[in-house]
């Protein structure tokens, strides 16, 4: 059934192509690129994520997290995708379904981070635009669920504009930055509209050909 299927790592990583992104599934050469990144980025992110272990930027460490996605992506419990410029093939940042359900629920939760030098840009809300038609079409998804602190405000425009809808509030939601904080819980569903004056579009879904790297080294 088609709510069931899953997407093996075994194929080539798959590359949607967007408005003005692409996102590709993460691969072992993209290491040099993403460690600058998140490096460059430390102080930017550090309010927003949980605590990064001492060894995070590390090539073992990114060999390790290569292991957990393949694994992840293979028993359909997340697929992480890296977002590249459309227009010079820059690494910016990350975006995430995670945590998937599946029987009577089909949920998902949706995570992202950007890179500090491409923040404030509008990348962010067009990968979100763009993995929402693979998350309730390829993946069969229903319902895809976030969380934001209360005073991150550029998270809810970009939530809210992509057709999420606040749920609820959780007290002490998540651990943020050595905290437990609370965060504004947010959902959208299949049906629900991406906003006004734009539609749901179906970006390309295309297979990631090998020697073609969009960043990093091998």
């Amino acid at each position: 059934m088609a709510l069931f299927r899953t997407v093996s790592w075994h194929e080539p990583p798959m590359l949607i192509e967007g408005e003005r992104v692409l996102l590709r599934m993460p691969q072992m050469s993209d290491f040099a690129a993403w460690s600058a990144l998140r490096e460059q980025s430390r102080p930017f992110l550090t309010p927003w994520e949980p605590t990064w272990p001492p060894y995070d930027l590390t090539r073992g460490s990114f060999r390790r997290r290569m292991r957990r996605y393949a694994r992840d992506v293979r028993e359909d419990i997340a697929y992480p995708f890296l977002v590249f410029s459309a227009a010079d093939r820059t690494l910016l940042g990350g975006v995430s379904l995670s945590n998937v359900r599946r029987g009577v629920t089909q949920t998902a939760s949706l995570g992202y981070w950007m890179g500090a030098p491409h923040a404030g840009k509008g990348f962010m809300g067009a990968a979100v635009r763009t993995l929402l038609p693979f998350a309730h079409t390829t993946l069969g998804l229903r319902r895809i669920e976030a969380a934001c602190l209360p005073h991150n405000t550029p998270s809810i425009r970009l939530l809210e504009g992509a057709g999420f809808r606040r749920e609820g509030y959780g007290r002490e939601y998540l651990c943020i930055n050595g905290l437990w904080q609370d965060h504004l819980l947010y959902a959208r569903l299949a049906g629900d509209p991406i906003g006004p004056a734009r539609g749901l579009e179906a970006p390309s879904l295309v297979p990631f050909e090998s020697g073609k790297e969009l960043s990093g080294d091998a």
